[in-house]
């Protein structure tokens, strides 16, 4: 007999107990995004490899070693995503979205890369994605850095830490470019395999090793505040004076530079320190050059990507993160007059209570052990239907949590007096200790 199916290493199933966190990220953010007007963009899983090549960088590690690529049955190179900002900008591009408009976009859903599975680090990996369009001044990168700073708070997260810095434009970072290749050349014998693969054709990237031995000659390196041109200075300046009448708190880090070829100007990460050595939990910037490489009209743009495995990693380290979404109420049907009723019953009950959340037993059982499941499921009460409470047109209502009697009431009032129990303060119903409700 052959040895059971696993998942591909480096994704991983979400399970039951594990999703109330997720819904409740994609719900907070969906609300946060929707108050500052920005609208929902599905994207496809798929893309052209070509799209990738020219809006990442042929020379970057994601194109050159991590991103899944195929021939489909036609013969054309195929790529699952890695990122959302090209597939989200080749989208505007090819729906017109981007011709004398502004756009305020977000997106979610997996992405893949294949590199070596960590803490915070998978094969398949989920990100929410925000991108505006359309908009050149610093007034728009310090609202989508606003927005993310109300994101933490109403996900109750308080300790994420603000980088900043800008890359100024092509022609000031490619005065740098000429400075960095100049300081690392005199050092060669200093650098690690992948810096001295970098050193032609990326160096900038040099600047994110983590590699411990390259710290201090990276410490050494020329900054690039000192090469930007006047025009990128105000520019972040501007943000800066915005973000600090907004009680934004950030740091500058002249040594922030964003791993993806397309980034210009403003660059940021929130950052936390109780993930380990992956604590990025958001980044972004300006990508202005982008739209027009990829075809369309020279279009400003700015946008960052959410990294929900750390989010939520970080929701649950710091006890942040909402408990399993469990149900109101666990249905017990005994007999069988109450199992023909009981489908009735729970949808009238659902029905008469908006977000009433009421399981249904199946499959049989004792009363000791419809209990038990009762229990298990964890449902604050329990309704009891048995063929008397159908002859009598009544039900029992039995607390499951903390004390409290069971209590019989008419059918017709059952509703009711769920509600009431359901939304009671400080009666438990439905919380627990696991989190539940």
């Amino acid at each position: 007999m052959s040895k059971v199916i696993q998942a591909i290493r480096g994704m991983n199933d979400i399970l039951p107990e594990h999703t109330a966190v997720w819904q409740h990220v994609e719900d907070t953010a969906r609300d946060v995004f929707q108050a500052y007007g920005y609208r929902e963009i599905r994207l496809p899983l798929l893309e052209k490899t070509e799209l990738f090549k020219r809006s990442i960088g042929e020379v970057t590690d994601i194109v050159e070693k991590e991103m899944y690529t195929f021939e489909d049955r036609n013969g054309d190179s195929l790529t699952l995503r890695p990122e959302g900002t090209a597939g989200c900008v080749r989208a505007c591009i090819q729906n017109g979205l981007l011709h004398n408009q502004m756009q305020r976009l977000w997106y979610a859903g997996p992405m893949f890369r294949h590199e070596r599975p960590q803490k915070g680090r998978y094969r398949q990996f989920h990100q929410i994605g925000v991108e505006a369009f359309g908009m050149a001044g610093p007034d728009v990168d310090a609202e989508l850095i606003v927005m993310t700073a109300r994101l933490w708070r109403r996900l109750g997260l308080h300790d994420l830490r603000l980088e900043l810095n800008s890359l100024g434009t092509p022609q000031a970072r490619a005065g740098y470019r000429d400075a960095l290749v100049t300081h690392f050349e005199a050092h060669r014998d200093r650098l690690d395999a992948d810096s001295l693969r970098r050193l032609n054709t990326n160096p900038l990237r040099i600047l994110d090793s983590k590699e411990p031995r390259m710290q201090a000659l990276i410490g050494e390196a020329p900054q690039l505040p000192e090469y930007l041109d006047a025009e990128s200075r105000v520019h972040f300046e501007a943000l800066c004076a915005r973000l600090d009448e907004a009680g934004v708190r950030y740091e500058i880090n002249p040594r922030l530079v964003r791993g993806l070829d397309y980034y210009g100007r403003t660059v940021f990460e929130w950052i936390t320190d109780r993930l380990g050595a992956q604590g990025t939990v958001c980044a972004g910037g300006r990508y202005d050059a982008l739209v027009e490489y990829l075809g369309g009209r020279a279009t400003p743009a700015v946008g960052f990507a959410v990294g929900l495995e750390r989010l939520i990693g970080l929701l649950e380290e710091t006890g942040a993160a909402p408990g399993a979404s469990n149900p109101h109420v666990y249905l017990v049907l005994m007999g069988e007059a109450a199992e023909h009723r009981g489908l009735a019953l729970a949808e009238e009950l659902r029905e008469a209570v908006p977000g009433l959340r009421v399981q249904m037993h199946c499959g049989g059982g004792s009363f000791k052990s419809q209990f038990k499941r009762a229990d298990r499921s964890g449902a604050g009460l329990a309704v009891v239907l048995g063929d008397e409470e159908v002859a009598g047109g009544q039900a029992g209502i039995k607390p499951l949590r903390g004390a409290g009697e069971q209590q019989t009431v008419p059918q017709s009032a059952l509703a009711e007096r769920l509600a009431t129990l359901v939304n009671a303060p400080g009666q438990g119903l439905g919380a627990g200790p696991a989190g539940r409700g």
